[in-house]
């Protein structure tokens, strides 16, 4: 599959966000590069994961998910369908409320794991905002329309650390097929296959299409809330990881509107042939039910 590619140090944003504007429309899934953040900070953040994921597993379930933090264990009672991984969640850390939310690994068990952690967090979300601001222009607004509207101000984003086991399984599916909720998703591999999107969810049966490895790039992909914003203009594609065989790690972040921003469609994309398809809502409110009905 080749996806578009995009690179976000071009100095001329326009032609930039025309090309965001034909990925978006076309895909929902397009390659970032020159994104600012260093290949070495990549693979040390994947290290550091895999730091983690050796822990025994008691250690690692000191850190069980709440608050939608933490972590997630892989569930041993799969048979044919559901995932099989395990994950651990970095909430958003912008005030300390939420960041006193987060868990940590104790740095007898993993020593200086936080702070690296943390920083890769930042500069995945500055990457993720100048992204949308591109976006913005995308869409025919101005380039710092998200953050005038409360969308980025104060960054409601999740790093999600992902391991996914090597065993050959009973499962086609080490991920099921789903798209992402939010606003934008980028993603991190290491080169194992088996993400997969299918065009047209519509269509059956589905046709899955491998998506390849692009050393140093960030897959990145619309979510629900962006299709929503965009009055289905922008497409949110869905997505899965088959079973390879292989142990698989990724990490991905997920840039998510403020919890008090309202979602509602964008002026460029409605008009009276092309009526809003959806009321607005409430970020927070629309995440707190999809999360409430969503399997960890």
């Amino acid at each position: 599959m080749k996806l578009p590619i995009i690179d976000l140090s071009s100095p001329d944003r326009l032609s930039t966000a025309n090309s965001i504007r034909q990925a978006c429309i076309e895909y929902g899934f397009f390659y970032l590069v020159n994104h600012g953040v260093e290949n070495n900070d990549m693979l040390k953040a994947f290290d550091e994961s895999r730091r983690f994921f050796s822990l025994p597993l008691d250690e690692k379930m000191k850190l069980a998910r709440k608050e939608f933090r933490g972590y997630t264990p892989q569930d041993p009672t799969l048979g044919l369908q559901g995932d099989s991984k395990e994950s651990f969640y970095i909430g958003p850390m912008a005030d300390s409320t939420n960041a006193n939310l987060n868990q940590w690994p104790s740095d007898e068990s993993l020593e200086n794991w936080r702070p690296l952690i943390e920083s890769f967090y930042w500069k995945l979300f500055g990457a993720g905002k100048k992204l949308l601001s591109l976006i913005a222009l995308s869409l025919n607004m101005d380039d710092d329309f998200f953050e005038k509207i409360g969308a980025v101000d104060r960054p409601s984003a999740f790093l999600r650390l992902l391991r996914y086991p090597g065993e050959i399984g009973y499962h086609e599916e080490v991920c099921s097929a789903h798209s992402d909720a939010g606003t934008l998703t980028l993603l991190m591999t290491q080169g194992v296959p088996g993400l997969q999107i299918c065009w047209d969810k519509l269509k059956q049966p589905l046709v899955w299409e491998d998506v390849s490895h692009m050393e140093g790039a960030f897959i990145v992909n619309i979510g629900d809330l962006m299709e929503r914003w965009t009055n289905c203009l922008y497409r949110s594609t869905m997505h899965r990881v088959k079973r390879t065989g292989k142990e698989r790690y990724s990490m991905a972040l997920f840039l998510d509107p403020h919890p008090d921003c309202v979602v509602e469609c964008i002026e460029s994309c409605c008009n009276e042939s092309s009526p809003p398809r959806f009321a607005p809502i409430r970020s927070g409110d629309y995440m707190d039910e999809l999360l409430r009905n969503t399997p960890v």
